[in-house]
């Protein structure tokens, strides 16, 4: 794995934003301003937040974080921390391939579950009671002290970890689920109903217009909101979308211009 350079608090990897194995582990602590714009990743991602001060845009809503608080962020959604940069900032992530959980998956156990459930019912954190969370920060320092040692059978050590640890945050999730707090997350209901919109019909007109017309507000309100809540403009954001989708049918063997016309590229 990449080491993790000191002054910065950045790794290699994380600097190109790509993962060059199944997945990766990092522990990242700094303290500066680092302004985001909205992106998204190949992989899906998993934030154990320690401590400082976030908030954790995701889509359309924006949770405040508190330490030990757990997001799941999936390969397909647009996201970005705002940082106080007076704080330090600790945080232990993850980034894992989809494919590397499905090629292990069983009939009974489906590790993608969390990120599926979490990308339909549109909530993607996970706070947990001290007591709950022994187990999930054990395997964390296990896995971490992997990067330290190159002793024999330490990568087959750190796959079992890896997996054992996504089990644990299934069971977790599963059970946090139904009991979902609203408390320490923003979001506006007409922001929410647009992006869900968008994201549902990514093959037809999104013209600033139709969707003024579809919400029955005005375009000033809607591009003005739009880049209040997410900080990004409509158009950018239904172009990432449409970027997004086009390349998750290609990879499944659609055609570039089946592909294209599919996610409303004309």
């Amino acid at each position: 794995m990449d080491k993790v350079d000191q002054n910065s608090g950045k790794t290699s990897s994380e600097k190109r934003g790509y993962l060059k194995r199944d997945f990766e582990i990092f522990h990242i602590k700094d303290k500066k301003s680092i302004e985001f714009k909205y992106h998204h990743h190949d992989f899906h991602k998993i934030v154990f937040f320690i401590s400082g001060g976030v908030t954790y845009h995701i889509e359309d809503k924006a949770y405040d974080l508190e330490p030990w608080d757990i997001l799941l962020v999936g390969n397909t959604e647009m996201h970005k921390p705002v940082i106080d940069g007076s704080k330090v900032y600790e945080r232990i992530v993850l980034w894992v391939y989809p494919d590397f959980l499905k090629r292990n998956n069983t009939p009974r156990s489906n590790l993608l579950e969390c990120f599926q459930i979490s990308k339909e019912r549109n909530y993607h954190r996970l706070r947990c009671q001290v007591e709950e969370l022994s187990e999930v920060k054990s395997l964390l320092k296990e896995l971490l002290s992997c990067k330290t040692t190159e002793d024999y059978g330490t990568d087959i050590m750190e796959k079992l970890l890896f997996l054992k640890l996504m089990v644990e945050l299934n069971r977790l999730f599963l059970k946090k689920v139904e009991e979902k707090e609203e408390e320490g997350i923003g979001y506006d209901k007409n922001i929410t109903a647009l992006i869900n919109y968008i994201n549902k019909n990514l093959s037809e007109d999104l013209s600033i217009d139709k969707l003024s017309a579809r919400f029955y507000l005005s375009r000033y309100y809607l591009m003005h909101k739009f880049k209040e809540e997410t900080g990004s403009s409509i158009y950018s954001f239904i172009i990432q979308k449409r970027l997004i989708r086009a390349r998750e049918l290609m990879r499944e063997g659609t055609s570039i211009t089946e592909a294209s016309l599919l996610c409303g590229f004309k």
